[in-house]
């Protein structure tokens, strides 16, 4: 293979990088920043975007936050790129106390608590939940009883009150990102136009003086 890497990198460095990556989250921070703030739409249009990405990440729709915060961002008139953009917001930083903070306001809400099932950890139980429909989907292709159990338990101790649990803090933590970057997007933009705007009248005025100079030097000539 042409493009295989020669060098297979190490499973620990992979893990590590996938939580740390070489460049660091400040790095990344600074692309996102930098992306955001490049993006033709209006200040509006961009923040509505970010807000999409950031509530995105308060939902249990783990892999699909793509599809949802871009999903949520057309129907609110947002930019999808920024929707995109702004589901960086989740990570393995803060994926943790996202879920905490979901689940423990969901369990609030709903006025629940865990199930007797206590001896499984949060990742057991979504192992669990995987298993089944793993397992399952064979026993009813050879007409085998199912059980669901497991997605039970989850369901009632981890989707659903993260799904619900997850409205109240992403909506806040949405509209504090919307309240910050909409100014700041709108500053950028404002000095970037303005930044143009003197770059092509110094370029009008260099074509001008260009072509007065040769205006004069067509005169000496004909005098």
């Amino acid at each position: 293979m042409v493009f295989k890497r020669r060098d297979r990198k190490p499973t620990w460095r992979a893990v590590l990088e996938f939580f740390w990556p070489r460049g660091g989250w400040g790095r990344a921070a600074r692309y996102v920043k930098h992306r955001l703030r490049r993006l033709p739409d209006p200040p509006e249009k961009i923040a509505r975007g970010i807000w999409a990405g950031v509530f995105t990440t308060f939902t249990p729709f783990y892999s699909m936050h793509f599809v949802v915060a871009g999903l949520l961002a057309f129907i609110m008139r947002g930019n999808i790129l920024a929707a995109l953009l702004g589901t960086f917001f989740g990570n393995p930083l803060t994926y943790v106390p996202i879920g905490l903070i979901s689940l423990q306001t969901g369990y609030y809400l709903l006025g629940t608590k865990l199930s007797p099932d206590v001896e499984r950890t949060l990742m057991g139980k979504f192992v669990d939940a995987g298993e089944d429909l793993t397992r399952n989907f064979w026993y009813w292709v050879h007409g085998r009883p199912q059980d669901w159990h497991g997605l039970q338990v989850f369901w009632h101790d981890v989707f659903y009150p993260y799904m619900i649990g997850g409205i109240v803090p992403g909506i806040v933590a949405a509209t504090i990102a919307y309240l910050i970057a909409e100014p700041l997007i709108r500053a950028y933009q404002a000095r970037r136009k303005g930044a143009i705007k003197k770059r092509i009248e110094a370029i009008k005025a260099k074509a001008a003086a260009k072509k007065k100079a040769q205006a004069e030097d067509a005169a000496k000539k004909a005098e």
